[in-house]
């Protein structure tokens, strides 16, 4: 199965619906290419721990979906 990352109108649309960073602490790892690891990985079924490394870190994009699950972002990127 052939993966495609969001497109410029795609991510336009959903990065305003994503929470903002924490004002204090270490930065967050990239929004955008985050979520198109959690899309990877979700799309293509692989191993979290074979996400490929142009994704960034695998431990990072679960954390990730899970914390934005927890946050109901998936609800709103839906809608």
């Amino acid at each position: 199965m052939k993966f495609e990352e969001l497109t410029d109108e795609e991510w336009e649309l959903i990065e305003p619906l994503l929470p903002p960073p924490a004002p204090t602490g270490r930065p967050r790892a990239d929004d955008r290419k985050t979520l198109n690891a959690i899309l990877y990985v979700l799309t293509t079924g692989c191993k979290w721990m074979d996400l490929p490394r142009e994704y960034g870190s695998y431990s990072t994009a679960w954390r990730r979906l899970k914390r934005w699950e927890e946050e109901e972002v998936w609800g709103r990127i839906l809608q």
